[in-house]
């Protein structure tokens, strides 16, 4: 009776297995690497030039690499508020308004009546007007949080992506406040990029009335933030 060996077969399908799991392997690793860049490539690609191209200061070193690399996994839970400028101490947490909630409108990227919290810091359930700001329709200054990431995910209905395209906005723009059924339209004048420790838009200006919205910028991170001010137009 002839005899069968099957050796040779055996390591044929041993080596298979191993170049199947290495290049798995490769596949998590590279996937891995380029989600970790992907924020810095966006930026040189799409969001400097966009800042370029309109009146906005930057203080973004644009050979800073290794600080936004750094900053893409900053463990610190930017779903709340207050952790956002941690050298700000505003002078009043007692809210200014007498209704809980209001809401925003902000056309040029596709935001509706989006609800804004007077009471609490959660930016996960909806945007934040800043304990110890001012309020839409009064003087001083609304700041108002909200969260932003990568352009590609933006819902302007989930309020982890509804700040995404905040980088789009630009001097001119329009922005409308309702509070206690009344609309307030403000007219963006000021976009400047700041880091954390800057707290200077949260600071209160009562000759007028005017409304801050602040976000994480270049999206996908938390290494600077995006401040738009906008002015009361004229009733």
């Amino acid at each position: 009776m002839g005899k069968y060996y099957y050796k040779k077969h055996a390591k044929q399908n041993s080596k298979k297995h191993l170049r199947l799991t290495s290049g798995f392997l490769l596949l998590i690793g590279i996937s891995i690497i380029l989600y970790a860049l992907f924020p810095i490539v966006s930026w040189q690609i799409y969001f400097q030039p966009v800042f370029a191209s309109q009146d906005i200061t930057l203080s973004i070193p644009r050979a800073n690499i290794v600080e936004l690399a750094k900053n893409s996994i900053d463990v610190t839970d930017y779903a709340k508020a207050e952790n956002w400028f941690k050298n700000f101490n505003p002078g009043s947490k007692k809210s200014q308004v007498d209704t809980p909630f209001y809401t925003i409108s902000v056309p040029k990227i596709k935001i509706k009546e989006a609800v804004v919290s007077t009471i609490d810091t959660n930016l996960e359930k909806h945007l934040v007007n800043y304990q110890g700001t001012g309020v839409p329709g009064k003087n001083g200054n609304a700041v108002i949080f909200g969260h932003s990431t990568l352009p590609q995910l933006f819902n302007p209905k989930d309020y982890k992506t509804i700040f995404a395209n905040a980088y789009m906005l630009s001097n001119g723009d329009l922005i409308y406040a309702t509070l206690n059924g009344v609309t307030y339209t403000y007219r963006i004048f000021k976009i400047t990029v700041v880091d954390p420790e800057n707290s200077s838009a949260l600071v209160q200006d009562y000759n007028n009335s005017y409304l801050t919205l602040v976000t994480c910028t270049p999206p996908g991170t938390t290494w600077k933030r995006l401040i738009v001010k906008a002015v009361l137009e004229d009733l």
